[in-house]
């Protein structure tokens, strides 16, 4: 098993800076991805952004892209997601996954972006 808590949300006004913290814990090893998730009120969960293990390759939905960095730190096997620019439309849930063989997902954090 592996357990996921995220921390770092609240509420900014357009314009401003959040950054997300995801920190794996349990049966974490090489070979994952984790990221981030988000869903807004009504909405499906949408893919944000990804990053491999190694680090070496970043995913981000067009949306985002240009305005929110994915990192990792893999000695404390925790995931960053810096957001810039915010816009009330990035008003949502936002949770962390870890994908290997099987998916786990975090309990999710609120982001509000006032207009």
């Amino acid at each position: 098993q592996v357990q996921l808590v995220e921390s770092g949300g609240g509420l900014v006004q357009a314009g401003g800076s959040l950054r997300l913290s995801c920190a794996a814990s349990g049966r974490t090893g090489s070979r994952h991805t984790m990221g981030w998730f988000r869903q807004a009120p009504g909405k499906e969960r949408e893919f944000v952004a990804a990053i491999t293990w190694s680090g070496d390759r970043n995913y981000y939905a067009g949306s985002v892209q240009g305005r929110f960095t994915i990192s990792r730190d893999n000695a404390k096997t925790t995931v960053y997601l810096q957001m810039n620019s915010l816009k009330p439309e990035d008003t949502a849930v936002y949770f962390c996954f870890y994908t290997t063989s099987r998916n786990y997902w975090g309990q999710g954090t609120q982001v509000t972006v006032s207009s």
